[in-house]
């Protein structure tokens, strides 16, 4: 079955009997002791993320004094259930973790699987960002309606693109990018899980659209994308395509083992995106952009963005320096980027 479609699981209980097995796919827990109890968001890429993740627990043969196995918990959120309002209309994107966070902190929940680029970088007191895993194909795609004449530049991505021709997004930050170039082009709110939005562009509510290529992989439907776009022209959103797990700060035996599993380059990236998000403080409502990489000398090279979402304000600007330095970096970039902002970029 295609993972993009598969039914819905249903919620599970925050503590199952002493025979229940884990789930998805373990053995009896034994009595005495109870899963793992991993948070996650319903839709469909949201479970294949966690269920990566629990893989990648198990595989390390990794052991909790009073757990075993793993159980998805599944928590619909603000930002699942509102379909109809951009994100920054209703609260921003800490709407896709409000109430994980809060069945974290009630301890309903042991930790919790998000998309990074869905997770604020204030998170609430008593909640930490535990470890990250290693980053999938972290570019925007293109998506068209239709299927393009020919090859499509992935450094000139929009010229595939009609006069006047109408694009897709809720992203206030693919909306800065697309306008900057193309002032001619019309943006409407499309949101929605992936599938959702490639239904709805494929029955002409669009006639494109632009989504993560990490999404698209992991519900293996990179097929629908006319062309992955170089990350130094559409600056991807900082974390896109790297997942994160939250835990109580307070579990410190849960951090170290966490710890014990993060990847390496994918955690310099993600402090030097987020360092540069907390430097510039922007509100949902700004268009920001960060992507780092680490090459094969120890070297980070970070690009970040700032802009105003009708794309007549962008700035885009580059920062290199050793990895042991990201969070440095990003802060300095982001402090840049800030400095030269017109007021009311950041306002």
């Amino acid at each position: 079955m295609n993972p993009a479609t598969a039914p819905e699981p249903r919620s599970l209980g925050p503590t199952p009997s002493a025979t229940a097995p884990a789930q998805p796919g373990g053995g009896a827990v034994p009595a005495g002791a109870r899963p793992l109890r991993v948070g996650t968001r319903p839709s469909p890429l949201a479970l294949i993320q966690t269920r990566g993740f629990i893989a990648l627990f198990r595989g390390t043969g990794a052991t909790l004094r009073d757990r075993e196995g793993a159980q998805e918990v599944v928590i619909r959120t603000t930002g699942d259930t509102v379909q109809d309002r951009r994100l920054a209309d209703i609260g921003g994107k800490g709407l896709f973790a409000k109430e994980i966070h809060e069945a974290l902190a009630g301890h309903r929940i042991d930790c919790a699987v998000h998309s990074l680029k869905d997770l604020e970088t204030a998170l609430p007191p008593g909640i930490v960002l535990a470890c990250v895993l290693s980053r999938e194909d972290a570019r925007d795609a293109l998506i068209l309606r239709t299927t393009a004449a020919g090859p499509i530049d992935p450094r000139h991505p929009f010229a595939a693109l009609p006069a006047g021709a109408t694009v897709g997004t809720a992203s206030l930050r693919r909306q800065a990018q697309l306008l900057h170039v193309r002032p001619d082009l019309h943006v409407m709110m499309l949101r929605g899980n992936v599938q959702t939005r490639l239904d709805k562009l494929a029955a002409g509510t669009a006639d494109a659209t632009m989504l993560a290529m990490a999404g698209l992989r992991r519900l293996d439907l990179a097929h629908h994308a006319a062309v992955a776009i170089d990350p130094d022209v559409v600056v991807p959103a900082a974390g896109q395509g790297i997942v994160g797990i939250t835990v109580r700060a307070d579990d410190t035996e849960l951090r170290t083992l966490l710890a014990s599993i993060a990847d390496t380059e994918a955690s310099c990236t993600a402090d030097a995106e987020r360092s540069l998000l907390a430097a510039l403080d922007g509100s949902c409502r700004t268009p920001i952009g960060a992507h780092a990489r680490c090459d094969a000398n120890g070297m980070l090279h970070l690009t970040g963005l700032l802009a105003r979402a009708d794309g007549t304000y962008l700035d885009r600007r580059r920062l290199s320096g050793p990895t042991t330095d990201a969070i440095r970096l990003g802060f300095e970039l982001g402090a840049a980027l800030r400095s030269d902002a017109p007021a009311d970029v950041l306002g």
